[in-house]
């Protein structure tokens, strides 16, 4: 088996044809695959398997796709630390991964990878069958090097699902339509306070993605975010208080890792759940805990702030077609993080299009230093998803 895939199929196969057929997808362990380990990268899954498909792994599967086995993912999909979704892309395995998205790391994977990357519109592909962390701000993600592919499986994935109650109602987006964006100039905009954080060589780079994007016909200009530093601080909050409460079920009692040599239930309860999670998810569970049960005022807080950083993202975009930022920081030390607050900072250029649930397509190639690509996000109206991806046609 790879030191890459923590499951290889050893019979991979589609269930049918269409815009995926030949293509080989890898997913993450913790996206169910039916009679496949389904961990998660963690020890309070230990030994579960998954009993059905997740919608969108059936519908790749529908559409010509084979899935070609899970990769070794961070603990519960958290960050990126001994997440191995970059290397999976790198040597060429498979022609796509669908990964999850917390906080950013579908995108980054896609940049430590050199390929494109894409988030979609929250509620706009099924989450069924995924094991979550952060339910309000979790979608997957998909990297590959051919935006083509991307496209089709967004084309085969996305669209209502019933057994998810997150989707949006919306009609299905049509993928496969071209030039949805017939606009003569593409306005993009650019945060001067996310620009002022960046130290000088990350600017210098994102000045090299500046002028590209200007020499295919993209005018880029300077848009405010006066609260910009707040969409890490309301995830951070917001995101652990969730995750605590997704992670209450893991118990030790039905599935996952179950301690020894315990006197009673409730000590078999504690120890297991003591001994089932890493330092760094346990620090993110402690501090949602400690959000939930002693300071439910400061959640309450980060919500009503969460709402007024979504409606001024969306009001800046009401004005351009796209925002743009830098996918990481240099160096990146995501895969690298040992504490929480390191998570966070590794991930603070993609958090806001989580916290608001926007699409954002990851390029290769535009903000560079050297040998080092900072990646770049395109983030697009809410279900503008479909003239986001028909971008990559203009950046060549």
């Amino acid at each position: 088996m790879s030191k890459h895939f923590f499951y290889l199929d050893p019979d991979p196969k589609a269930s049918g044809e269409g815009p995926l057929t030949g293509k080989r997808i890898a997913v993450q362990s913790n996206i169910a695959v039916c009679g496949w380990p389904t961990t998660a990268g963690s020890l309070a899954l230990e030994n579960y398997t998954a009993l059905e498909d997740a919608t969108a792994v059936a519908r790749i599967r529908s559409q010509g796709g084979v899935i070609a086995g899970s990769s070794r993912m961070s603990e519960l999909g958290f960050g990126l630390r001994d997440d191995a979704g970059d290397l999976v892309l790198r040597d060429a395995q498979t022609d796509a991964a669908l990964l999850t998205d917390f906080l950013g790391e579908s995108r980054v994977t896609a940049a430590d990878a050199g390929v494109f990357g894409f988030k979609p519109t929250y509620g706009l592909v099924s989450r069924f069958g995924l094991i979550g962390l952060i339910p309000s701000m979790e979608t997957y993600g998909i990297a590959s090097e051919s935006p083509e592919t991307i496209s089709a499986v967004m084309t085969s994935i996305a669209g209502p699902d019933a057994r998810d109650f997150s989707m949006s109602d919306r009609d299905k987006t049509d993928f496969s339509a071209k030039d949805t964006n017939t606009k003569p100039t593409i306005k993009a905009g650019i945060p001067a306070e996310a620009w002022e954080m960046l130290t000088d060589d990350e600017r210098q780079a994102c000045q090299k993605g500046i002028d590209k994007l200007a020499a295919c016909g993209i005018a880029v200009c300077e848009v405010s975010l006066p609260e910009f530093s707040l969409f890490s601080l309301v995830h951070n909050v917001v995101g652990s208080v969730e995750a605590s409460s997704s992670a209450g079920k893991y118990d030790g009692v039905r599935y996952g890792h179950r301690a020894a040599g315990t006197k009673n239930w409730n000590e078999m309860y504690l120890k297991s759940r003591g001994e089932a999670f890493g330092l760094l998810v346990k620090a993110y569970l402690f501090q949602g805990a400690y959000f939930q049960f002693e300071k439910y005022d400061l959640f309450e807080k980060a919500g009503r702030i969460r709402s007024c950083l979504v409606k001024a993202l969306n009001d800046v975009l009401g004005t351009l077609d796209i925002l743009v930022l830098p996918t990481k920081r240099k160096p990146c030390k995501a895969r690298g993080a040992e504490s929480v607050s390191d998570v966070y900072d590794a991930f603070f250029l993609t958090l806001p299009a989580n916290v608001a649930g926007l699409p954002v397509l990851q390029v290769p190639g535009f903000m560079t230093d050297g040998s080092d690509d900072l990646g770049m996000q395109l983030i697009g109206p809410a279900f503008g998803d479909a003239a986001l991806l028909n971008l990559t046609g203009k950046l060549s």
